[in-house]
């Protein structure tokens, strides 16, 4: 995985609470490339790392564009970027990565929900580039709060604009009721809204980014055993005891960010066993499949994993 030191070229509040960073190369290099719906670890100090969605322009490989809410009860990550980083702060970054990619669609529907515009914003970009037929639905606290805005009044009335202080809660029913078939619903933002759009949209339409991990439905944590295919080592992953720690306690280094099944760093590939899935991340296709899984929160649906490691 790709790690960068860039250097912040300008600062700028997109909204109330919501600092944009627009990033270059120190030395003018260009960027590796990315697609809409990728994001970034964001390198912030040892047990620091957050993950923030390139929100900029794919095309433009001398920069990137990453947007931060200040979140008062957040762990720190937030309150460090938007007090700390300047004009001219070197930053340290990794990635970019997807789990939340665009999948070619004639029809698209789009659902954000404050910060959670970010992912979409490259996403309505590339839509209307393909000639797709596709609406946004953006709400958030107030209108002073909802960022870029002002980038989103050339599309017209294809983009609906909801603050809660003045329309309430988000009305999904105009959005996802009836949808025509070949239509994908692309959705991000707090857990309740992605819970309530999940409840109302047809099975295999839907595609989520959380910024939280979900509420999981989990059996037991017995205890397994887990190969590593390239050591040839063997691990007993204890009960209490994640996939992750138990590896890294046998002195395997594995990528790790957020260990709590929503950033997509730690993901490994199965090469034999029933994975117990208990991420945020992959669709349920990509469950059913088995050949990867999240390590920090996923186990073992039977007594032994074998995995590429």
């Amino acid at each position: 995985m790709t790690e960068l030191e860039l250097a912040v070229e300008k600062r700028e509040f997109a909204a109330d609470g919501v600092l944009a960073l627009a990033l270059r190369d120190p030395l003018g290099r260009e960027l590796p490339s990315w697609e809409p719906g990728a994001h970034v670890d964001l390198l912030l100090g040892p047990g620091l790392e957050r993950q923030y969605s390139l929100c900029g322009d794919p095309a433009d490989r001398s920069a990137w564009r990453i947007a931060v809410l200040r979140e008062p009860a957040g762990r720190g990550g937030s309150a460090r970027v938007h007090e700390q980083v300047g004009e001219g702060t070197r930053v340290r970054l990794r990635g970019p990565r997807n789990h939340f990619r665009l999948e070619p669609a004639p029809r698209y529907r789009f659902i954000a929900g404050g910060i959670g515009i970010t992912p979409i914003l490259p996403m309505l970009a590339a839509a209307e580039q393909a000639g797709a037929d596709w609406r946004l639905l953006y709400g958030g606290r107030t209108r002073s709060s909802m960022a870029f805005t002002d980038e989103l009044t050339c599309y017209g009335d294809r983009v609906t604009l909801a603050p809660q202080d003045e329309t309430g809660l988000l009305d999904l029913g105009p959005v996802l009721d009836g949808l025509p078939e070949g239509t994908l619903v692309y959705c991000c933002g707090p857990g309740p809204l992605l819970d309530a759009v999940e409840e109302r949209c047809p099975a295999g339409v839907l595609r989520v980014e959380r910024f939280r991990p979900r509420d999981q439905q989990t059996g037991g944590s017995e205890q397994f055993e887990v190969v590593l295919a390239r050591s040839g080592r063997t691990v007993t992953v204890p009960a209490e005891v994640s996939v992750l720690d138990a590896v890294r306690a046998a002195g395997v280094e594995v990528l790790y960010s957020c260990t709590e099944g929503t950033c997509g760093t730690c993901e490994t590939d199965v090469l034999e066993g029933a994975p117990d899935h208990r991420d945020s991340v992959l669709t349920e296709e990509e469950r059913s499949a088995g050949d990867t899984m999240m390590i920090c929160v996923s186990r073992c649906r039977g007594a032994r994993l074998v995995l590429d490691l």
